[in-house]
C-alpha cells in the first residue's frame, strides 16, 4: 500500500506534489499546512491525516489535533509536527513508524525498528534546503521509504 507523507507545506500545494500523490491509498501531512485549502486539494486526491504545526493558525488549525495514530493494514503509525516533542517509546508502544515535519530536511532512520520518517518540505523553498515529500510502501511487516524532489535544481534528498 502506498502512503504519501507531507509536511511543511506553508500555504503552498504544488503541481508537482499533486502529481506525486496522485494514487495513493492515504495521504500524511505532518504539519504547518498553512491553510485549509491544502487539506482540502489533499483530500481530492486520496484520504488525509493531518496534525496541527507550530505556524497553523486560526479556527481551522485549532481543530486538528497536535499528534495522530494512523492504522494502514497490521502497521500503525505515529504522526506529529517536531521530533523533538516525542514524549513516548515508539517501540514500546507498538508503532512501526514516525512521521513529523518541521525541521524542513528530508530524513529516514531505522531505531529499535521503527521508521522515523521526515518527509521534508514541500512548500516555498527555504534555505538551500531540497523541496520534498515521500512515499512509504507498506506490506506485510514490510515499509520501504521513497523521497520524491519537487523542484529540479535542488540539492537531493536521501
Amino acid at each position: 500500500m502506498r502512503i504519501g507523507l507531507i509536511a511543511d507545506t506553508h500555504g503552498l500545494l504544488r503541481p508537482e506534489a499533486v502529481a506525486a500523490l496522485a494514487g495513493c491509498a492515504c495521504i500524511v501531512h505532518a504539519g504547518d499546512i498553512g491553510t485549509p485549502q491544502v487539506l482540502e486539494a489533499l483530500a481530492a486526491i486520496a484520504p488525509v491525516s493531518a496534525v496541527r504545526g507550530n505556524n497553523d493558525r486560526g479556527a481551522w488549525a485549532d481543530a486538528l489535533p497536535e499528534d495522530e495514530v494512523v492504522s494502514v493494514g497490521d502497521h500503525l503509525i505515529y504522526v506529529l509536527h517536531d521530533l523533538a516533542a516525542l514524549d513516548l517509546d515508539a517501540a514500546a508502544a507498538g508503532f512501526h513508524v514516525v512521521v513529523t515535519g518541521h525541521s524542513h530536511r528530508p530524513s529516514h532512520e531505522i531505531r529499535d525498528g521503527v521508521h522515523y520518517i521526515n518527509p521534508g518540505s514541500a512548500g516555498p523553498r527555504r534555505f538551500r534546503l531540497p523541496v520534498t515529500l515521500a512515499e512509504l510502501c507498506l506490506g506485510p511487516g514490510t515499509a520501504t521509504v521513497r523521497f520524491v524532489t519537487l523542484e529540479a535544481g535542488t540539492p537531493g534528498a536521501p
